[in-house]
């Protein structure tokens, strides 16, 4: 992997150019782009994996959001300083594409994709210091967001994902450090699950992206 040519990525013995270097720019190509992740995701995920047809409309403004064009996310209405908040049905590939595509842009900092409810999990063992330990300064991509179990610890219930939104939020205005999200909840539900204040503050943190109510599941 040569990071001063990020559009130049190794699998293997194999070598992808993702993109061409003009002058000091990166041109990616959307094409090789969506061929490099599904070798990737066969790598990681199995050799059923693969890329929908169907998906090009999300993955098209998935990778212009991620390689930080800022002409086709201003097209798209995506602000690149906002997190993700990705949505659509069970099964669609939400957490397999947000588990890819940060290695699209390998000179980046990472995120780490962590489910929500293994966050509770944890919050029910050590309390409400795991809220602080997530209001750091690290890149996470928060997944399934809203089907997570209310936490409790020591008799005190909690909700802790939404605490830790909370959180982020302020290290999103304070340090301009980014979450990302996955969901298969939609607003008005997101709402019903952590509040007004915590659904005002995700309209704020994240660039909403959805698959379509149709989407079918692609494990079965």
């Amino acid at each position: 992997m040569k990071l001063d040519y990020p559009h130049i990525i190794t699998e293997g013995n194999t070598t992808y150019r993702i993109g061409e270097l003009q002058g000091n720019q990166v041109i990616y190509d959307f094409e090789k782009m969506l061929a490099y992740l599904e070798v990737k995701g066969k790598r990681l995920f199995g050799i059923s994996f693969k890329i929908y047809e169907a998906d090009r409309a999300v993955l098209f403004l998935l990778c212009n959001y991620i390689i930080r064009d800022y002409d086709q996310c201003k097209k798209a209405g995506i602000d690149p300083q906002k997190g993700l908040l990705l949505t659509g049905p069970v099964g669609c590939g939400k957490t397999s594409l947000m588990r890819l595509l940060k290695y699209l842009v390998p000179h980046q900092r990472p995120y780490a994709v962590i489910p929500s409810r293994n966050i509770v999990f944890g919050f029910n063992h050590v309390g409400f210091k795991l809220i602080e330990d997530y209001g750091n300064g690290h890149y996470y991509c928060f997944d399934d967001l809203g089907v997570e179990p209310i936490g409790r610890h020591y008799g005190k219930d909690c909700n802790v994902m939404g605490e830790i939104l909370l959180s982020r939020y302020e290290l999103f205005v304070n340090h301009h450090i980014r979450t990302h999200c996955t969901t298969n909840l939609n607003a008005k539900e997101l709402e019903e699950r952590y509040g007004n204040r915590v659904r005002s503050r995700m309209r704020q943190l994240f660039n909403l992206v959805a698959f379509d109510a149709k989407s079918p599941d692609k494990r079965t």
